[in-house]
């Protein structure tokens, strides 16, 4: 896994899919080459000091050194922008929101490339329990 650090790679995957999340918002973009999976980290100073920020970066780093071995695709980049929530959230709850924001991308990924569901039969029957009388 390697790290973004470049602007524009940022900017790239500002404009793909997003998962919201209580401690952080994760960006995701497919790129066009199959190299490994890379991934950034933003905290703006909204959060707060230079040491709240710092403190979000390191649990989010963390977060992804724990839980993304082999659920990251290769060919993609991953940003995760902190957000002040995620200084007094449990570490385990954090873990928990990763995975389900990284399934949430995933599956919106598979998503589209699936045909489209037909739409349901129309029945002319009346709902149970009504007569026509």
């Amino acid at each position: 896994m390697q790290r973004l650090k470049q602007r524009a790679d940022f900017l790239a995957a500002a404009a793909g899919t997003k998962a919201p999340a209580t401690g952080f918002v994760l960006q995701t973009r497919e790129r066009d080459d199959a190299g490994p999976p890379r991934v950034g980290f933003t905290v703006s100073r909204k959060v707060g000091t230079a040491v709240e920020r710092n403190r979000v970066r390191r649990r989010l780093r963390e977060i992804v050194r724990l839980s993304a071995a082999g659920r990251l695709y290769s060919g993609r980049d991953y940003v995760l922008i902190g957000r002040r929530a995620s200084l007094n959230l449990p570490f385990d709850r954090l873990c928990a929101d990763f995975l389900g924001a990284l399934a949430r991308v995933h599956r919106g990924r598979r998503a589209e490339k699936r045909p489209p569901k037909p739409a349901p039969k129309q029945t002319t029957e009346p709902p149970s329990g009504e007569s026509t009388q």
